[in-house]
């Protein structure tokens, strides 16, 4: 499995992207290399790598469900549990850029997404959207829900 490819996966919250190549996921939306996209971890471990939890929201964000977070050096997170069946395809990799399986500002298309896409994933459940994860800003000590 080559980690710059384009995939789409049904992930723990709706269809979407995977890749380890924001770049490609940047044209594929259609949005600005500059905007950040999240990227979706197998572990804490592999999280503690790329940026540092505050002290104050270990728990929170350990305890979260179905949450991303975006840490006070700017990047955003989210940690798939053990227990999610995404969690078997991002642990092939551990960590991968991740966005919704559609153009910006648009609903999801199955036949552009499978068009666009360098290798798409089903499962037995096939692909639905359902609710984008929460959002939640981080700082020092206080926290802001964005979505």
């Amino acid at each position: 499995m080559n980690p710059n490819s384009v995939y789409l996966v049904q992930t723990d919250t709706t269809v979407g992207f995977s890749s380890n190549d924001f770049e490609k996921l940047a044209v594929i939306k259609a949005r600005p290399k500059t905007q950040k996209i999240l990227r979706t971890t197998d572990s804490f471990k592999t999280l503690k790598k790329y940026t540092r939890v505050p002290n104050h929201h270990k728990k929170r964000v350990r305890n979260s469900k179905n949450s991303t977070f975006i840490y006070p050096n700017g990047e955003s997170f989210r940690v798939i549990k053990r227990d999610n069946k995404f969690y078997n395809f991002i642990n092939k990799f551990n960590i991968l850029y991740s966005s919704s399986a559609n153009e910006t500002k648009k609903s999801f298309d199955e036949n552009y997404a499978k068009n666009i896409s360098d290798v798409v994933v089903i499962t037995k459940d096939g692909f639905y959207e359902d609710i984008p994860s929460s959002l939640y800003k981080l700082y020092k000590f206080k926290f802001k829900k964005l979505r």
